[in-house]
């Protein structure tokens, strides 16, 4: 069965050593994992994730009365933290996902990026274009998901502006002209239910809690600033504190088969990695 996520892995590594505004990238830093997204519904077809951002700086829930605008009730204070993911020993800074199989079964047609791409016969590019916005969203000095600058020095408040899509075509163009190897990006080609025909079955690495992953949570100060005079005596909601992962490693991933209509566990990653 074909591995996507490794062969989108391969893909990257060979897209950020040919196009010079992503050449920063070290893919050693980036976790290629899959998410399960059905065909014809609505929903990314990708996802980057950061786990660089520091610590949030502390804040509060708050609820107010409807009429009034009274604040009723509280929460105490927080900070906000990334989970540490660890791959054979290096912590990964960024995570990007891809939903399967709605991610192999896209096209040009009706999306914002159709009119950077007029060929019908370039529809796969769809794919390709999806792979570079993703590496796009990683910022050049790892603080999070990249802004966007526009042209009098500000940043826009969006960060899929006109300007970003306008990029990502650019950098497709860019890649695509290096002549790369086809074997590199051949399989895009294919919708999903090729791949599946092609391969006998299409198979990713996902965490092991799937369909949960590695997302930034909130954690209780354990010393609680003051409030001011007019909070003190508000009502203050009890802290539920949720089960949360600080800590992912090579332990936590597995492979995945994945249909058209879910996926089922093959066998942990390294049990794979170590069968090969």
């Amino acid at each position: 069965m074909i591995n996507y996520t490794d062969r989108l892995t391969s893909l990257m590594r060979d897209i950020v050593s040919r196009v010079s505004a992503l050449s920063f990238i070290d893919m050693d830093d980036v976790l290629v994992f899959a998410r399960f997204g059905r065909v014809h519904t609505d929903g990314a077809f990708a996802t980057c994730h950061c786990l660089s951002l520091p610590p949030s700086d502390p804040g509060y829930y708050f609820w107010r009365d409807q009429q009034t605008g009274t604040v009723t009730r509280r929460s105490d204070w927080f900070v906000t933290k990334s989970p540490v993911v660890e791959v054979g020993g290096r912590q990964m800074k960024y995570l990007i996902s891809f939903s399967l199989p709605r991610f192999c079964d896209q096209s040009l047609e009706r999306s914002r990026k159709e009119r950077f791409y007029r060929r019908a016969s370039d529809a796969w590019i769809a794919k390709l274009d999806t792979v570079v916005h993703e590496l796009y969203h990683i910022d050049p000095e790892q603080k999070g998901i990249r802004r966007i600058e526009r042209s009098d020095g500000t940043y826009a408040a969006h960060c899929h502006s006109q300007q970003f899509f306008e990029e990502v075509a650019r950098m497709v163009s860019e890649y695509l002209d290096s002549q790369p190897d086809p074997s590199m990006f051949d399989f895009l080609r294919d919708d999903f239910a090729t791949l599946e025909a092609r391969h006998s079955g299409l198979v990713a690495t996902s965490f092991r809690s799937f369909p949960s992953y590695p997302q930034r949570f909130a954690e209780r100060l354990p010393e609680q600033p003051p409030f001011d005079a007019a909070l003190a005596n508000v009502d203050v909601e009890p802290w539920r504190s949720a089960r949360r992962r600080e800590l992912y490693t090579d332990a936590d991933l597995h492979v995945r088969q994945f249909t058209l209509q879910t996926s089922r566990c093959c066998t942990r990653r390294r049990s794979a990695i170590a069968a090969a």
